[in-house]
């Protein structure tokens, strides 16, 4: 039987530190590689669209790929342009299992990867945290770094000062205090942690935004003819990625940087692989720049669906 998941299992079952560590066991576990996601123009001139496919699959244990669909145009018809689903097979048989809903599941397991990398990468100590951005994707990717720091303040930043307000409201707890703010530069100058999740073609934040010691985790801008940061970002920073193969393809803060010839991909410190695995040493000084870009890995969205299987329904 094909079990249909709904946005609230997907979110009992993923609380963060367990999803941050079964990442991490993920990432350990070399594994065969996974394909780069692909994409398939499949809209029309008057109503453009892609259908985006991430497979991937543990031999014997599960496979599963997650379908996206984008469609620009539909913000004239009162629509979402992004719709996806997760279809995951049983590892042996190949019988569906479950089908879950892709925007819960991409948001819990791309906040997650963004904690799972400042582990390694943000300094132990760090408390203050500025998020760009105001979308679901970058309020889950606030909500998983304060599990794995002790952050006690979130600086919001948006185009809309009154999302930006509605977004602090949200995250606002016990013992995070969240407040909106209009000035990029003043508050990048207090962060230890910055975080951006937008669909920027411009860089937002910058390299004489960012004070010595910072953390920069881009996981927004996802492909090549999008950015969140300037070329000087990414040049004076230890850069990090999800996959090689993913960001180095699909990631326009480091392919226009390359383009630019302020940046190469030789000089890419290494992957989630690299540092869950210890091939690689994270952080190497208090004052260092560390920068995680991030485009998706379809092995996070597999872990993730698999992890809601075993909890089962709400």
């Amino acid at each position: 039987m094909t079990v249909l998941f709904d946005a609230d299992a997907v979110e009992a079952a993923l609380d963060y530190p367990r999803l941050v560590e079964a990442l991490r066991a993920a990432f350990r576990d070399e594994g065969e590689p996974m394909p780069v996601r692909q994409s398939y123009e499949v809209g029309t001139q008057a109503a453009p669209g892609h259908l985006l496919t991430m497979p991937a699959w543990k031999r014997g244990e599960a496979v599963g790929t997650k379908l996206v669909t984008i469609f620009p145009a539909n913000a004239a018809r009162g629509l979402g342009s992004v719709s996806s689903l997760y279809v995951l097979f049983d590892g042996e048989t190949g019988t569906a299992r479950a089908i879950l809903p892709g925007d819960a599941l991409t948001n819990r397991r791309t906040g997650a990867a963004s904690a799972l990398a400042s582990t390694y990468l943000s300094r132990p100590e760090s408390r203050t945290l500025l998020v760009i951005g105001n979308g679901h994707v970058a309020f889950h990717a606030a909500q998983a770094h304060c599990t794995v720091r002790p952050i006690t303040r979130v600086l919001v930043h948006g185009r809309s000062p009154e999302k930006a307000e509605a977004f602090a409201v949200k995250l606002r707890s016990g013992s995070v205090e969240a407040l909106p703010v209009t000035d990029i530069a003043a508050a990048a100058a207090e962060a230890d942690i910055i975080t951006c999740g937008t669909t920027s073609t411009v860089p937002l934040i910058t390299g004489a935004h960012v004070r010595p010691g910072t953390h920069v985790d881009l996981i927004g801008a996802f492909t090549p003819d999008m950015r969140e940061s300037d070329d000087a970002l990414v040049a004076k920073s230890a850069v990090y990625v999800d996959t090689r193969a993913g960001a180095l393809a699909e990631a326009g803060d480091l392919t226009q940087a390359t383009h630019a010839g302020a940046w190469s991909a030789n000089l890419l410190r290494g992957d989630l692989h690299d540092l869950c695995s210890g091939r690689v040493p994270g952080r190497t000084s208090p004052e260092e720049i560390t920068l995680f870009k991030s485009v998706g890995a379809a092995i996070e969205d597999l872990t993730a669906a698999m992890m809601v299987m075993k909890a089962g329904p709400a």
